[in-house]
């Protein structure tokens, strides 16, 4: 145990003292939220790389090989990067020519008054929140393995360690951290593989002593359950605001493209890891485990406390940038989208810093009350992906190349879509979830743009060829 506190306590400190050194050079509310646009290739990837690296890859990834095997990592790792790298190079260009802070601001600058709100709600609440509390469950398993200490108690002390680094450092911190810690995270997946396969013979006899459902990139329920699985999860990461946070953060458009590009082929490949420790892990780990709980027992016994250590500092790492990412988001679109259109316009960069900091403990601790619910990180990150998917990625596709969606049509769209993808699992219908989500919302958005005409208020071009706000000042001047 001791070597466990050590190691925390440094990794902790490190931590901390890099955020208070920010707090005194962040002067802006464009620094604090988006590293004013600034940022430069290699730190752009390695936050890229640590941000996907959270409590879905350490924890819930490896709990998903230990159940369903490899195909975990075909209907969701590989699945999920294949449509991140899909927006980095389709999108990633024209999003950050717009020069925004979030998502929302995107719809705002379509479609002008507050056309941002729906999305802002949906971005912070569904998906910031549940996704922030998965990270805190996370990091509060780590505390049980290595410490002993109650889920609750680790729960606290996470939510205060996030508080004390997120708060004070903003995107700045993250990102500087993020890129040091994505080695860390590197080098724990491959030691803790190389460990794991060596302890169950080599590979030789894992693939020998593992039945052919868990090698299978299939199913074990078949081809049309992996390809269902995978959308359910995969169009999210076209509307994920960590990346495009990621894209707006970068100093240009080229870095923007080649970082983001770099990063996610990263992580595409060291994702194989957590389903190939996963799968190992069934040849001496009780099969009625908690697959939740697979990832820090393999180290825990595997491993001796020193190396161990290094593991479950990677795990932190990973636990940690993905908070303080998670909250950043959510406390971006309080700022922007409600604090600042809706209550205070005219609100000076004091005034929003001060209010994104506030925003930033108010996620975190929504986010400590969503971990209390969740049993489950693979199956509560897998709705969580579903649900803003279905609600946002087609509005998101249209405002790109559709110039005749209509902000009407977008907001019929989304509310419709939000209401029927909560109520579908008790309508008794035959479909699968996802499928008649995106159906419906493709369909709803496509019949409502039809039927309602332009306002005002819309930049009726398409953000795939035009920069919005330029486009909408020029229409101002000529009014």
């Amino acid at each position: 145990m001791s070597w466990y506190i050590t190691y925390f306590t440094l990794y902790f400190g490190i931590m901390i003292a890099v955020a208070w050194y920010y707090y005194f050079k962040i002067k802006t509310y464009e620094d604090y939220m988006i590293g004013s646009w600034s940022t430069g290739f290699w730190k752009i990837t390695g936050t890229i790389i640590s941000t996907n690296a959270g409590a879905a890859v350490f924890i819930g990834w490896v709990g998903l090989g230990f159940t369903v095997g490899f195909s975990g990592y075909f209907k969701f790792a590989l699945v999920a990067y294949a449509f991140s790298l899909s927006l980095v190079i389709l999108f990633a260009k024209p999003l950050r020519r717009q020069k925004l802070f979030t998502l929302a601001d995107l719809f705002t600058a379509r479609f002008g008054g507050r056309s941002g709100i729906v999305p802002s709600i949906i971005s912070a609440i569904v998906y910031s929140v549940p996704t922030l509390g998965l990270q805190l469950v996370g990091m509060s398993t780590v505390f049980n393995i290595t410490l002993g200490w109650e889920l609750n108690t680790g729960l606290i002390v996470s939510t205060i360690l996030i508080l004390l680094f997120s708060i004070p450092g903003g995107l700045p911190a993250t990102i500087i951290t993020d890129a040091v810690q994505a080695l860390i995270i590197i080098l724990g997946l491959i030691v803790l593989t190389i460990t794991i396969v060596m302890h169950v013979g080599g590979f030789g006899d894992l693939f020998s002593n593992t039945s052919f459902e868990y090698l299978s990139p299939i199913s074990p329920d078949g081809l049309s359950d992996t390809l269902l699985y995978a959308l359910s999860v995969g169009p999210f990461y076209l509307v994920w605001q960590s990346t495009w946070q990621r894209i707006f953060a970068a100093k240009d458009e080229k870095t923007a493209l080649t970082a983001g590009i770099t990063g996610h082929l990263i992580v595409a490949a060291i994702s194989f890891f957590p389903f190939l420790i996963g799968v190992s892990a069934r040849q001496f780990v009780d099969l009625n485990m908690e697959q939740d709980l697979v990832f820090s027992y393999v180290t825990n016994e595997l491993l001796p406390a020193p190396v161990a250590g290094i593991i479950f500092v990677a795990l932190l790492a990973a636990l940690m940038t993905g908070a303080t990412s998670f909250n950043l988001q959510g406390a971006s679109n309080l700022t922007r989208d409600f604090y600042q259109r809706l209550i205070n316009p005219k609100a000076t960069n004091a005034k929003l810093l001060f209010v994104s900091r506030i925003s930033v403990a108010i996620v975190t601790f929504l986010g400590t009350g969503a971990a209390v619910f969740i049993t489950n990180i693979n199956d509560a990150y897998r709705w969580a992906l579903m649900v803003n998917g279905v609600i946002l990625v087609f509005p998101f596709l249209a405002i790109m190349f559709w110039k005749r969606v209509t902000k009407k049509g977008v907001f019929i769209s989304m509310i419709g879509s939000l209401i029927f993808i909560l109520i579908y699992p008790y309508m008794g219908m035959p479909f699968d979830q996802a499928l008649a989500g995106y159906t419906f919302s493709f369909v709803l958005l496509v019949i409502a743009s039809l039927l309602t005409s332009h306002d005002k208020s819309e930049v009726v071009k398409t953000a795939m060829r035009h920069k919005l706000e330029d486009e909408k000042t020029l229409a101002k001047e000529l009014e």
